[in-house]
């Protein structure tokens, strides 16, 4: 069986695009999900178009596997939708890993 691929996703937006930022979070997500991709958990960090080091949002993304994120990442809609992207996101940093150890308290 395949490791699932985890992402942690920070994601820094320009000022005043929050709405053109989710409207295109809603096109990606239709496309993530042909991958078997899904945004786990999105939590808003700080105000969009601030110069801090904190992002606006940061995503924890699962994919199926390593070959299944690749597949998204190099997906032709995916990339068609590039200068949308740079319209409304400043900065991205990608963290990518594999499940790690359950804790248990």
């Amino acid at each position: 069986m395949t490791n699932p691929t985890l992402l942690v996703v920070s994601l820094w937006i320009r000022e005043g695009r929050v709405a053109d930022f989710e409207t295109y979070e809603r096109k990606t997500l239709r496309i993530m999900k042909r991958y078997g991709g899904v945004v786990e958990r999105a939590v808003r960090v700080s105000e969009p178009g601030t110069a801090s080091d904190q992002p606006f949002e940061v995503h924890v993304v699962c994919f199926p596997s390593q070959a299944m994120c690749e597949a998204y990442r190099t997906d032709a809609e995916v990339k068609a939708l590039s200068s949308e992207r740079e319209a409304v996101i400043m900065k991205t940093v990608v963290l990518e890993g594999t499940l790690g150890p359950a804790y248990a308290t």
